[in-house]
């Protein structure tokens, strides 16, 4: 890693605590960004149409998406909400749909993570499935609810990696690699200009990238950022997204 700490765009989650609405991003993303990817991270509010997405991305190098409690809007990708107790953040998305779109047609790297995953192939013209668990091919992924989070984000299944793709080439030829697992949702349709990266047991994509050798844009359907600088597959991740964002931002600059 070199000495250039690129800005990278953290797009936030609206939530309200007590009677007040925030801004908010988790805080283990901004560690593993920081501490295992070398980037100084910059919060984007998730202000909808307001945003300034043109000047916004102007300023960043990269575009960490992070995961969420909350889902996206069924809306987004031709649906009806089939439970109506699952949390949506409606702000999000109209925020970080509009980011993801911009952000690819400009080639500024990019980094999702569980909904950041799943916002970047609705972005690109996917659909997901809002309830893995129902489908009866299917496991139930989403985790020990309940646990302590070093249970929930405990290692919880295989994913075999594409052959000659992106994250084994980042991986340095591993076939597969163990993860984690804490999603009740995933892809059903695959978005438009996308390859799958990884697949679970079961069949479900786990990762996706976009369909260019010369660029950074991949995501992942666990999370690596929990404990990142602790596991060598996530350390390998972040390092490549840092690596990226610095390289964009050098040639920027020339």
């Amino acid at each position: 890693m070199n000495s250039v700490s690129p800005i990278v765009g953290v797009p936030c989650c609206t939530k309200f605590i007590g009677e007040h609405d925030f801004h908010v991003v988790g805080g283990k993303y901004i560690r593993a960004l920081t501490e295992v990817a070398g980037g100084t991270p910059v919060l984007i509010p998730a202000l909808g149409a307001s945003l300034d997405v043109e000047r916004m991305l102007n300023m960043v190098d990269g575009l960490l998406l992070t995961g969420s409690v909350s889902n996206i809007a069924p809306a987004r990708y031709g649906q009806q909400l089939l439970d109506d107790t699952l949390p949506q953040d409606v702000e999000r998305d109209e925020t970080n749909l509009t980011l993801v779109q911009e952000a690819i047609r400009r080639g500024v790297p990019v980094f999702g993570i569980c909904r950041g995953f799943q916002e970047l192939n609705v972005a690109m013209g996917g659909t997901l499935h809002q309830a893995v668990h129902g489908l009866p091919e299917m496991r139930d992924h989403r985790g020990a609810g309940g646990q302590p989070a070093e249970i929930q984000y405990g290692p919880a299944h295989e994913v075999r990696l594409a052959a000659g793709g992106q994250l084994q080439s980042i991986f340095v030829g591993a076939e597969h690699i163990t993860v984690n697992s804490v999603h009740g949702q995933g892809i059903d349709r695959l978005g438009k200009q996308l390859d799958v990266e990884a697949t679970a047991p079961d069949g479900l994509i786990e990762a996706i990238r976009v369909r260019d050798k010369d660029r950074f844009a991949l995501a992942v359907q666990w999370h690596p950022e929990w404990r990142a600088s602790e596991n060598r597959e996530s350390r390998l991740l972040f390092s490549a997204f840092g690596d990226a964002c610095r390289q964009y931002r050098q040639a920027r600059a020339a």
